[in-house]
């Protein structure tokens, strides 16, 4: 089942005013960014972050799963905890600071 674009509309609605902000869609799901830096994974109409010691301690239940068959788990947070839009983005920022920045892409010759 593939992530529904009204989902990623509602998380990036919830999260404006957080910062650098962006999804990119891939095989139907999509994976979040904070300043071009990938973040997590919306798949399934659910969010999954990478995770960090931040993330973790800002979670009052930490609840892990796969993004997708194979996949090293990820924090789950559940749509019910999407409505807190100062804590959501409070985890959002969390986790990106930790995470480190993307490698440089290569040049093609």
């Amino acid at each position: 089942m593939s992530t529904s674009p009204a989902t990623v509309d509602f998380l990036l609605d919830q999260l404006t005013g957080v910062g650098p902000m962006g999804v990119r869609k891939m095989f139907g799901e999509y994976c979040l960014y904070w300043a071009d830096k990938p973040i997590g994974l919306v798949c399934d109409n659910q969010l999954f972050l990478k995770p960090t010691a931040a993330g973790r301690g800002l979670m009052a239940t930490v609840t892990e799963g796969s993004p997708y068959p194979g996949a090293k788990p990820h924090l789950l947070v559940t749509a019910d905890l999407w409505d807190d839009r100062p804590w959501l983005g409070q985890l959002i920022q969390a986790t990106a600071a930790e995470l480190p920045p993307p490698k440089p892409k290569k040049k093609k010759a």
